[in-house]
């Protein structure tokens, strides 16, 4: 029995698509640097095996996945083209694999993990579904009828995918180590659509997406009139968020999420479009979207004392401002404090102003040192660069995290793409020693 084995499988879609394969009885074990990652929690208590790397990991037999993190050059890739094996990136087998399936993909700059989360969710209460997040989540069944997938843009990696359909949440900005400009990340987008089989749906209050031209129909939603799926008297409460749901000006249901935030009820509107477009019913969606908890590093929460502490992904301007937007809607009488840690100098570099305008939303700013790739060149930029355009904001690091103590009733808002969770579980620490 062929094995498939993983170069970097502790990337977050390489974890993510060797659950879904060992879930589907495949044989599968993988390789990646010895440093702990979040993402082989699961491959642990799945049984994967997972190997540092080195040559010998490679033997006869085997199927191998690389991760487009590693090169050509990459001690593991050299050993299993000399052994003659089968090698694939991770775009290009995920490419192939998805069309076994009604494969559904959901791409945009923000919102793609919770929204293939949801959509993941509501479809598997209905029937067989196996699905693939970008927090390091997979889930696999051998009888699955649909095949939901986060679609990364970066790089154009979602290029590889030809889906029956695709949901578009926005284009913004992002990634300027590799996108030129918006018009640039559009063109990615524009390209995406003329592959897609079945039908796109995209949010229609999105300019950039508005423009997307395809071979397929494409279905509108937002909060927008002119939208084919618009929410509507929009409710906010301690429990969550309640709309109403209207198709083309005709009534066609009542829903309530837990979650607070316009980009939820976005990405909550998404899911409603696709699932009535593959006759999901009504009953389903609305009972469905009521229980769906969440995903990694998405709001999620968690309460020491008198403080809530919620650790988010959010890594770009657009994404620290609806986090903030959501933890003021959820605790309005508390005061909201921010703990941004920036990843990558070129995206710092990029939005330093837009940060820093994203970051004053909040009551109190803390700013954490900038996490670097070591492929870029850092330059003369500091964190005190940001510090500098943020009024009262203070410095943190993770052997002086003493202030955040003096929020007594505050939701801190622990946000970025590195490892600012060292920050959180550091203070975690103060906090119960």
């Amino acid at each position: 029995m062929t094995t498939f084995h993983f170069i970097g499988i502790k990337g977050s879609g390489m974890s993510a698509l060797a659950q879904v394969l060992h879930d589907m009885n495949y044989q599968v074990q993988g390789s990646d640097v010895e440093k702990r990652f979040f993402t082989q929690k699961p491959l642990e208590e799945k049984g994967i095996p997972i190997f540092p790397f080195q040559k010998e990991n490679i033997k006869e037999g085997q199927q191998v996945v690389v991760s487009a993190a590693y090169s050509d050059e990459h001690e593991e890739v050299v050993a299993a083209k000399e052994q003659g094996l089968e090698i694939q990136s991770y775009p290009t087998f995920l490419g192939e694999f998805i069309q076994r399936f009604t494969s559904i993909a959901v791409t945009g700059s923000h919102g793609k993990t919770s929204t293939t989360g949801l959509l993941s969710h509501v479809l598997g209460s209905h029937c067989p579904t196996s699905f693939l997040i970008g927090d390091g989540t997979g889930k696999g069944a051998a009888d699955s009828h649909y095949f939901v997938f986060e679609a990364c843009e970066y790089r154009r990696h979602f290029l590889n995918y030809r889906p029956d359909y695709c949901i578009m949440t926005n284009i913004d900005f992002d990634h300027p180590d590799y996108f030129d400009d918006i018009n640039d990340v559009f063109s990615a987008f524009q390209e995406m659509a003329m592959q897609v089989k079945k039908a796109i749906v995209a949010c229609g209050d999105d300019e950039q997406l508005q423009g997307i031209h395809a071979n397929v129909p494409v279905v509108y939603y937002g909060f927008n009139e002119d939208n084919d799926f618009q929410a509507r008297n929009i409710e906010v409460t301690s429990e969550g968020t309640h709309f109403q749901v209207f198709v083309r000006n005709n009534h066609y249901g009542d829903f309530t999420i837990p979650r607070f935030g316009k980009h939820n009820v976005l990405n909550s509107l998404a899911v409603i479009a696709l699932c009535h477009y593959e006759n999901i019913p009504v009953e389903v969606l609305a009972r469905e979207l009521k229980t769906f908890e969440g995903v990694k590093r998405r709001f999620t929460e968690k309460t020491l004392g008198g403080q809530i502490l919620i650790d988010d992904y959010a890594h770009h301007p657009t994404e620290i401002s609806a986090t903030i937007e959501a933890a003021k809607q959820k605790y309005p009488d508390r005061p909201v404090v921010a703990i941004f840690q920036p990843h990558t100098f070129s995206r710092t570099k990029a939005f330093l102003h837009e940060f820093a305008k994203a970051l004053k939303q909040a009551d109190h700013v803390y700013l954490c040192d900038i996490f670097g790739s070591a492929r870029e060149n850092k330059g003369s930029l500091s964190i005190e660069d940001l510090q500098a355009l943020i009024p009262g904001a203070h410095l943190l690091s993770e052997n002086n995290l003493a202030p955040l103590q003096d929020h007594r009733s505050g939701v801190l808002l622990f946000m970025g793409a590195g490892d600012i969770q060292k920050f959180q579980q550091a203070y975690e620490h103060v906090l119960t020693t």
